[in-house]
């Protein structure tokens, strides 16, 4: 044993061991905790009160038993702590709460055209404000607020650093925070969609997450971990050239593969992505042709991607709900075609996030850090 380790390590570590485990399963009663845990029932008993006073843990129920008494069971409070993100797009401002098990519990969408004006983060804020009033929580219950930005953000989530959608670079996250008495952050909307698929899921390892929305987005994850890059840009492959002589891209060059690759490079103006599928899974000829199109595109896109870094990869964004395994299919089929190095084994997936995966992940930070506090 080390003898670094003091009494107080130890009574620490139970403490968190014991909310943990309880964390990862549904319910559990105190000999299971102590038989998994390989600790005693009273220390087990001890620190069982300690994380009722504290409201993290509570009784849920009792086991059958078909002999002698039935056990208690024990089970976390999920919304001892909740978390609150934001997504802000150009026309439309998305407000949601999770709670610490990632899940959303109370959801709001508004009209509201961003603008880099003090009257435009005063009625976000005042939005807020208003819809963590609405939950009806303490104070002490919101962890934070995160803020999905179409942009590139700081390591430390305060400043914009390259935000020409919204031509917000150098926005500091204060035009919120001074409205706001909870801690605020800034994340990279694609990263956050990221975040999310990494919390759903634990089979992840290596992977190129591609968020398709009405702007591209990417996410380099390495062992279970978004990997930022130097100075923050890492899997930013929306911006990779695919023609230079292509149309142009809200960066200023010419051909990026979001200029090929987004759903606003494959939507008509006023056409909604749900009118789109409609009309393709019905069978239109003109929309199956435009949808080969497209996804010819992005399988050209994958390859170069793959040739760089081979990886698997996943379709998240706004477009993965209607995406069905016959467009995988077919996305393998044109990689194979363009490689130099053609495999028949899958490696193209769709997201498993939910539909509001980029506010969800621009929550879980919070939650994220409170946990592995306790």
């Amino acid at each position: 044993m080390d003898n670094n380790i003091t009494f107080k390590d130890i009574k620490k570590s139970n403490y968190s061991s014991i909310y943990h485990l309880i964390y990862q399963n549904e319910r559990l009663s105190k000999q299971e905790i102590a038989n998994q845990l390989h600790l005693s029932l009273p220390t087990v008993t001890q620190n069982l009160v300690r994380l009722e006073k504290k409201k993290l843990i509570e009784k849920s129920g009792q086991f059958e038993s078909s002999v002698g008494r039935r056990a208690v069971a024990y089970a976390i409070c999920p919304q001892a702590r909740i978390s609150i993100g934001v997504e802000i797009l150009k026309k439309t401002v998305r407000i949601l709460a999770i709670d610490l098990l990632g899940t959303t519990f109370k959801k709001t969408k508004l009209s509201i055209e961003y603008s880099n004006t003090d009257r435009y983060f005063k009625e976000v804020s005042d939005a807020v404000d208003d819809f963590i009033s609405s939950l009806n929580v303490e104070k002490e219950q919101v962890l934070g607020i995160g803020f999905a930005v179409q942009a590139l953000t700081s390591t430390d989530g305060k400043s914009i650093t390259y935000g020409k959608i919204l031509n917000c670079t150098g926005l500091d996250i204060q035009v919120f925070s001074q409205h706001l008495d909870y801690p605020c952050v800034f994340f990279h909307d694609a990263k956050c969609a990221a975040t999310t698929e990494l919390w759903i899921r634990n089979d992840i390892g290596d992977i190129i997450y591609l968020s398709i929305g009405t702007h591209l987005g990417g996410a380099l994850i390495i062992n279970n971990q978004i990997y930022m890059g130097r100075e923050g840009h890492s899997g930013t492959v929306e911006h990779m050239t695919v023609d230079p002589h292509g149309d142009p891209c809200y960066c200023g060059k010419n051909g990026c593969m979001e200029t090929f690759c987004s759903i606003s490079a494959l939507l008509e103006e006023d056409e909604s992505l749900e009118f789109f599928f409609e009309e393709l899974r019905s069978g239109k000829a003109s929309y199956q042709e435009r949808w080969n199109s497209f996804l010819d595109d992005l399988a050209f896109s994958i390859n170069n991607i793959n040739l760089v870094i081979n990886r698997e990869f996943i379709l998240g964004g706004h477009i993965s709900p209607y995406l069905k395994e016959k467009d995988i299919e077919f996305l393998h089929k044109k990689v194979y075609e363009k490689t130099a190095f053609p495999n028949n084994e899958p490696f193209i997936h769709i997201s498993r996030s939910p539909k509001n995966g980029v506010p969800i992940g621009a929550a879980i930070p919070f939650v994220q850090s409170f946990l592995n506090t306790i």
